[in-house]
């Protein structure tokens, strides 16, 4: 379920010059790079509400030192009127949110989108909750551990270091033998030079934009999670706005929802193409190693459902069908 289609094609009748002269400039910010598929979306996002008369400046690669997990704060606090955020780093605020990135739950970006419609009430009422509003979903591509050394069987894990993005994932990565640890992205770098990792859970997409190569020149495809992220606006500066400013936002935030969907087609191979370029190594996980984590998560999903209660197996009943 996408924002109203009538919303982008009403757009160009907006009163543009009564929204911008009486809206301060909006800060769009995400902890991800530019060059991610979610710094995109914000700088994208930033471009077409200014173009419908509401400045906006986008602020990608983690702001003021911005983390997903305190998104909702950093809104309430006006630190930003708009914040993308990693949809798993919000498990503390709702359980919900750890959704999309349910082990070997979907395999594809047409999974990814069912499941996104089935949740987006979901994600959107959580977000009321805490004075948000729900403006757009961005698609990442599959997760795969980037490594020092080469990962492609089940003892490669024992007592790897590695990062996760979310506690679904540490303890997945935990039960199959790794020293996993949950680690937002603007953290890794730091880690990586003092030496303190050996691996980052990631897309090659995050990973391309964070030139994780530098530290660790191996990749392996292990289709974990097509995760999202979810973009939220402080409904405080919302009802800051004119009519017209509000409109031009809900559009704005439209049109970014369609193109960061139409991104992810093709990303995948384009990522590869420029870690090949970069002199990183992708590697097939062996069948041994694919078992070892489908039995490392065989729980994880169980317990999810225990967190999210009848609305999360309502909505796990309806993907399945």
């Amino acid at each position: 379920m996408t924002l109203p289609r009538r919303l982008i094609l009403a757009a160009p009748a907006l009163a543009l010059g009564s929204a911008h002269a009486q809206t301060p400039g909006w800060t769009a910010a995400s902890e991800y790079p530019a060059t991610s598929i979610p710094g995109e979306g914000v700088t994208f996002f930033a471009e077409a509400a200014t173009r419908r008369g509401v400045p906006v400046t986008a602020a990608p690669g983690a702001p003021d030192g911005y983390r997903s997990a305190a998104a909702f704060t950093a809104l309430a606090q006006g630190r930003f009127a708009v914040v993308d955020a990693f949809s798993g780093s919000l498990n503390a605020v709702d359980p919900m949110f750890l959704l999309s990135s349910l082990p070997f739950l979907t395999a594809s970006y047409a999974d990814a989108a069912r499941l996104r419609d089935l949740a987006r009430p979901h994600y959107a009422a959580a977000a009321e909750k805490q004075g948000a509003a729900l403006l757009w979903t961005t698609p990442w591509p599959p997760s795969g551990l980037w490594t020092k050394r080469p990962v492609t069987k089940p003892e490669d894990l024992q007592g790897l270091r590695v990062r996760t993005y979310d506690a679904t994932g540490t303890a997945v990565l935990r039960a199959a033998g790794a020293n996993a640890e949950v680690l937002s992205f603007a953290e890794v770098e730091a880690r990586l030079e003092s030496g303190a990792l050996d691996a980052v859970l990631s897309s090659g997409d995050g990973g391309a934009g964070r030139r994780l190569w530098r530290w660790l020149p191996n990749f392996t495809i292990a289709d974990y999670a097509w995760p999202i992220s979810l973009a939220f606006a402080s409904k405080t500066a919302l009802a800051a706005l004119p009519a017209t400013g509000r409109e031009a936002i809900t559009a704005a935030a439209a049109e970014t929802e369609t193109r960061q969907w139409q991104a992810i087609e093709g990303r995948l191979a384009a990522n590869q193409r420029t870690m090949r370029e970069n002199n990183v190594a992708i590697h097939e996980p062996t069948d041994a190693l694919r078992a070892a984590l489908r039995q490392a998560a065989a729980g994880a999903t169980t317990a999810w459902e225990a967190q999210a209660g009848d609305a999360g197996r309502a909505i796990l009943a309806a993907y399945r069908r």
